[in-house]
């Protein structure tokens, strides 16, 4: 009796033993989840101080700082330059060090005639489809970026201008567009962030934005591609203007 008693004890204890090895992570693979979800985040981080021209280019970015900053290991940082090196943000020299990766003027051009080409695609589809309710949505986009512009609050209104953009691609039934056109403008944004403090641009650009609007909601695709079209050409009109003012943050070479 007392030894069956026993046995059954130590069978029950191994059951419980199994399924609690069953249940907790396998330490390998939990010491890797945490080591990419500390590189995720390390990434997003750097990223957006790149994008924001927070980190300058040309601005080196120390090993031993981001390790202090965020209390990791060399691997999730090491992970989230990577990453960011594959983006064309940084640029790791072996010998030198890793550096915000200056911005690549050659490269500019090609990537904005694919940007506007995309972007007038959603235009004209926006026109094309476009409810009441959808419009009232670009219009209240136009009313933040006015007042982001009459503040000279350049990060409210850049946060507002990608809301418009993708609000025309979901607008247009293209949603998967946008992440395309994501893609294709890295290095056109951080180029355009420079130009926002200008005086009166945000004003002028809010116009630009508004015309596409009107046209959209008169549901003429050929004036709201128009529209867009002129607004980004613009853009790509002062690459080489603005270069010579900063020649250090730019690359002629692609």
């Amino acid at each position: 009796m007392t030894t069956g008693d026993g046995m059954g004890a130590a069978g029950t204890a191994d059951a419980e033993s199994a399924a609690s090895r069953r249940r907790a992570p396998h330490p390998s693979r939990a010491s890797r989840g945490r080591g990419a979800t500390a590189a995720q985040s390390i990434y997003q981080q750097l990223r957006a101080e790149i994008m924001t021209l927070k980190r300058k280019p040309g601005e080196p970015v120390i090993e031993k700082d981001l390790l202090q900053t965020y209390g990791v290991s060399r691997t999730p940082v090491r992970e989230a330059v990577r990453q960011l090196a594959g983006e064309g943000l940084l640029e790791v020299f072996p010998q030198s060090g890793t550096f915000v990766a200056r911005i690549p003027l050659a490269n500019l051009p090609e990537s904005m005639r694919l940007r506007t080409a995309l972007e007038e695609t959603t235009a004209r589809y926006a026109a094309q489809r476009a409810t009441p309710q959808q419009v009232a949505r670009l219009q209240d986009l136009i009313a933040r970026q006015r007042v982001a512009a009459e503040t000279g609050d350049a990060e409210a209104f850049h946060r507002a201008d990608e809301e418009f953009h993708a609000a025309i691609a979901d607008v247009a039934g293209l949603p998967g567009v946008w992440t395309l056109i994501q893609q294709v403008k890295v290095q056109i944004d951080r180029y355009r962030r420079l130009t926002l403090p200008d005086p009166g641009r945000m004003v002028r650009l809010v116009d630009e934005h508004a015309t596409a609007v009107t046209a959209i909601a008169e549901h003429r695709p050929d004036a709201a591609e128009a529209a867009i079209k002129l607004h980004l050409e613009k853009l790509a009109a002062e690459f080489g203007e603005r270069s010579k003012q900063l020649p250090d943050y730019f690359i002629a070479d692609p």
